[in-house]
């Protein structure tokens, strides 16, 4: 024997403890902990339902414990589609220990001999041997069986026995309206708390009189530390009247140092960079006289635009905190929290609490830090602390703008020989956590502040950031991908959903096409021969069969400006396979009328969670395609309302068919992320089918689509 622990599946491997996951309670319910958070995909739905499956009782039995700081395993962030992968098979292992643990016990209560266990039938949680004793793991709770490590030994049910889906638990109250969110909570004593962030990047709190604010009715406290500025009231419309008042008092030293929004690509490439290949493979040359190709794309600062600001709650004591938040990662924002107050991280308890969805890193942690100064500032009184809507769109972290330059030869026979990938990008991870400064935004504004730093990117071993799906998937003789972090960084970024993925796919799916088209190719049939991955052919041909792709020319018709695309990718060339195609009319102004999706998620645990955050995410995507850019001038942000920065409108959402190649063999990949690269890429694509102009650069916005076409004049 090593002596090294057997590797477990997902987070089990890091969380060995069976009861750091699971309770059986002699009420006749289970309590199940998980360090993933839901944020609206759905994800504690799919974990109750393999707790469901693997114990063999009522989804009505489980009970499943918000994560937090104090109890339940440590999981990192809820982030890149891993949840099921990760949470979900940790969680199905150990309730297949569980249950063996818990027969095993049934058989010494029955007096059974152990290796009777095999003949125990288990009916929601009731179990029966064949002369007909009976008992249950009810009869039997007793947290002891559980306070061991796992072993690996027991094996999960097979997946065709799964025996149904699981509804979701955070529907229903949500639809009938019931306090669920962060939003919603009210503790004994609770204080109301705004603050007023910086117009611009850089901008200096100047002197401030605060005697009036603090005269306000319903004010209990202002606070100034640096250039951080807030209010404490004993009620929201106080807080909120205060805060107008401080707007209108507050002057600022700001400084114009942001590059020209419309010149963004070239900004990226002339900033000094952290340059590294991110992934090649050596071949041989292109032959003489193979064919030349190069085309640039790019995407601009996209917001999160969380529909409900982030909110956080914020309870100081001497030398202890607690906060109440709707992060993604509270192990790690504790870190960030631990430096920032100079408190042992394990005096600083963090509970996580339903907020509005977010995709990736957004104002949540960001608002946990600022009621937490504003707790400090009024100890032993919770503080809820509320951004406003101007805060949410302009202060958040944005996901990062991106330019992409490819380069391609194809030989004689059409096939593509050579294959070079370059992306400029400022990094796309700046959660707390990763480093030894707070990277949240209130720590660099104090006054005794810390060091701002500059978004990173992610491991490979995580898929990369800006570089995600850099990598081509097709079977290229020669290619190299290359990435580019900018060590400038204007505007905060950080991780926005998919990351890199949606502006590499978008170029790389959209240069692929304009290759077909110039060799007058099937853009399906020209992928198809440059692919050998089964899985990937097999979404390819099912998403051509569902959307009539080989008689598209009848689902075009009905006036001129209409026109079809399709796109594929593998989610950062380890996840699920997507292939979609995009129905458009571009007569008047640019509208995607239909979608067709096929996705290989692996193992399908709820078909219609999968559906779901399928459809989820390519509504996104059209929104992100057609509409979505951070707006700025050299001094400040300016799309800090709806109006500033639209979204997609009910009225314009297309229609979405979705097919899932269900794989019980395999096993499961997030489903939360494979659709914004290609179908971004397939609402392009059949923006040229149908106006023969190529749009390079997102938004696909009229203006954008007018550069297009004159710059082809001018060609």
């Amino acid at each position: 024997m090593s002596g090294v622990p057997v590797a477990l599946p997902g987070s089990l491997n890091l969380n060995r403890r069976l009861s750091q996951w699971l309770a059986i309670h002699a009420d006749g319910t289970v309590s199940v902990y998980t360090g993933k958070v839901e944020l609206g995909q759905g994800i504690l739905t799919v974990l109750v339902q393999i707790v469901a499956e693997e114990l063999d009782i009522g989804v009505s039995r489980v009970r499943l414990v918000a994560a937090s700081t104090g109890a339940g395993p440590h999981e990192g962030v809820t982030a890149g589609s891993m949840s099921v992968h990760d949470s979900g098979g940790a969680l199905r292992q150990v309730c297949a220990e569980a249950r063996a643990i818990y027969l095993l016990a049934a058989a010494g209560r029955l007096n059974l001999a152990p290796d009777a266990t095999a003949k125990l039938e288990v009916n929601d949680g009731q179990i029966s041997a064949g002369d007909g004793k009976v008992t249950s793991y009810w009869d039997l709770a007793n947290d002891s069986l559980l306070d061991c490590e796992a072993c690996g030994v027991a094996v999960p049910k097979p997946a065709g026995r799964a025996q149904f889906a699981a509804q979701r638990v955070d529907i229903p109250d949500k639809v009938m309206g019931h306090a669920r969110f962060i939003q919603d909570m009210h503790l004994p004593g609770m204080l109301y708390g705004r603050v007023l962030h910086p117009p611009s990047p850089g901008a200096v709190l100047q002197p401030i009189e605060l005697e009036t604010i603090n005269a306000l009715p319903g004010v209990v406290t202002t606070l100034r530390d640096g250039s951080f500025l807030g209010v404490v009231a004993d009620n929201e419309y106080a807080a909120v009247k205060a805060l107008a008042r401080l707007a209108r008092l507050a002057t600022w030293a700001e400084i114009s140092a942001l590059p020209d929004m419309n010149a963004m690509p070239d900004f990226l490439r002339s900033q000094p960079a952290e340059t590294t290949v991110f992934a090649e493979k050596k071949g041989a040359d292109a032959a003489a006289g193979a064919r030349a190709f190069a085309a640039a794309y790019s995407r601009p600062f996209l917001a999160h635009a969380s529909i409900g600001p982030s909110c956080a709650v914020a309870l100081y004591q001497p030398s202890a905190l607690q906060i109440w938040t709707h992060s993604q990662g509270i192990h790690n924002l504790r870190a960030d929290l631990a430096v920032m107050f100079d408190i042992p991280a394990d005096n600083i308890a963090l509970q996580h609490v339903e907020g509005a969805g977010c995709y990736g890193h957004n104002g949540a942690d960001d608002a946990a830090s600022d009621a937490a100064l504003l707790a400090r500032a009024v100890p032993g009184r919770p503080v809820q602390l509320q951004w406003t809507r101007e805060d949410e769109l302009g202060c958040a972290p944005y996901g990062a703008a991106m330019a992409v330059d490819l380069k391609a030869t194809v030989d004689a026979s059409g096939r593509i020989a050579t294959w070079q990938h370059d992306v400029w990008s400022t990094g796309h991870s700046m959660r707390p956590g990763r480093s030894k400064i707070p990277v949240l935004m209130a720590a660099s504004l104090l006054e005794k502040g810390f060091e701002k730093q500059v978004a990173i990117n992610m491991p490979t071993a995580s898929g990369g950031g800006a570089e995600r799906n850099s990598a081509p998937l097709y079977d290229f003789e020669q290619w190299r991908a290359t990435s580019h972090r900018s060590l400038v960084m204007p505007l905060r970024t950080s991780s926005l959903r998919s990351l890199g993925a949606h502006c590499n796919v978008f170029a790389v799916e959209s240069f692929m096409d304009e290759i077909a088209v110039s060799f007058q190719l099937d853009p399906l049939d020209f992928r198809l021969r440059h692919l050998s991955d089964p899985r990937a052919l097999e979404v390819l041909n099912a998403v051509a069969e569902m959307s009539g792709w080989r008689n598209r020319a009848e689902k075009k018709a009905g006036g001129e400006g209409r026109g079809m695309g399709l796109a594929f990718a593998r989610y950062k060339s380890t996840g699920a396979w997507c292939a979609a195609v995009a129905l458009i009319d571009a007569g008047q102004e640019l509208k995607v009328e239909k979608l067709w999706l096929a996705v290989d998620v692996g193992r399908v645990v709820n078909l219609d969670g999968v559906v779901n955050q399928i459809e989820g995410g390519a509504i996104q995507t059209v929104s992100w395609v057609l509409k979505e850019q951070v707006q700025f001038d050299r001094t400040r942000v300016l799309s800090n309302t709806w109006e500033t920065y639209p979204i997609l409108r009910f009225s314009e959402v297309p229609a979405v068919e979705v097919k899932v190649l269900d794989r019980p063999d395999q096993k499961s990949i997030g489903a939360g992320e494979p659709t914004h690269g290609p179908v971004a890429a397939a609402i392009a694509n059949a923006l040229a089918d149908a106006l023969g102009v190529r749009v390079r650069n997102m938004p696909l916005s009229t203006d954008n689509i007018t550069q297009a076409a004159l710059a082809e004049e001018i060609a």
